[in-house]
């Protein structure tokens, strides 16, 4: 007989309850204090079930995008609408909350490994490692614990796998909507680039509006619907696809594009 219970990976849930509790007292004034979050849709999560919810979104830091969710998500389910004020809600956080992120990136310090304790799904790239190129094998322990994180409740992935704006969908995101059939909820985030470093954990810049727009569940025809088809639906939803580029200032993202024009690999990877 286990003494405490446990989430699906074998953490402690009183401790990762302390954990999620202490991170959100620390990084609450990153969004509610010298820097501002804007939040639309959260009325959307209340009607959401506990599990088999898997969350899309853009990525533009490592850790500051997922802390401000974990804030949204559960001030939301508290009953705040659009709102992290007044931090009680973080003292009785929802567990069952998990993040896609990769395993060498929550392996390179105490406060990666700390925050992986708090529902991270660490999983071995199959595109990049130690900055390098490489194409290697999907592990199949990887996909099946993601498997296990939406049985168990919901699960948050950055399909484009880099921080760097529009970048193409990992179409392992699409297999994953086809194979575990979740309910899928697109989310677009802003300001996070502005206001930290690639990281997010240092600030780079104060006084910065940052936005996050929760968008209603996205319709998918699980069993016949291609993989292709599903990947162009995430694309708009997050807003990275590459029709977004005629909206977005030019001189700020000149760079990217030409990025986007060299030559780019479409592996069927996670």
């Amino acid at each position: 007989m286990k003494l405490y219970k446990q989430d699906p990976f074998g953490n402690a849930l009183f401790l990762k309850k302390f954990l999620i509790r202490v991170l959100g007292i620390i990084s609450h004034q990153r969004y509610q204090g010298f820097n501002k979050l804007n939040i639309e849709g959260s009325e959307i999560l209340r009607d959401l079930p506990e599990t088999g919810v898997l969350f899309v979104s853009n990525h533009q830091t490592y850790f500051a995008d997922v802390a401000a969710m974990l804030h949204v998500f559960n001030a939301a389910l508290s009953g705040r609408d659009d709102s992290i004020k007044n931090i009680g809600y973080i003292w009785q956080p929802k567990l069952n909350i998990y993040y896609v992120a990769a395993l060498e990136t929550m392996k390179s310090g105490i406060l990666p490994k700390i925050f992986a304790y708090t529902g991270s799904i660490s999983i071995e790239r199959t595109w990049r490692s130690k900055g390098k190129e490489i194409n290697r094998q999907v592990k199949m322990s990887d996909v099946s614990n993601i498997g296990k994180a939406l049985n168990d409740g919901w699960v948050i992935t950055f399909p484009q796998g880099t921080t760097k704006p529009f970048r193409p969908i990992r179409r392992g995101t699409a297999h994953l909507i086809k194979n575990y059939k979740p309910i899928v909820i697109p989310i677009v985030i802003d300001g996070f680039r502005r206001a930290y470093d690639k990281k997010g954990l240092q600030l780079k810049k104060r006084g910065v509006l940052q936005s996050m727009v929760i968008k209603k569940p996205l319709e998918f025809d699980y069993e016949n619907e291609s993989v292709a088809s599903i990947i162009e639906k995430l694309e708009y939803a997050i807003e990275q696809h590459r029709s977004f580029l005629k909206v977005i200032p030019a001189e700020e993202y000149v760079q990217q594009e030409r990025e986007l024009d060299k030559k780019r690999r479409f592996w069927d990877v996670y």
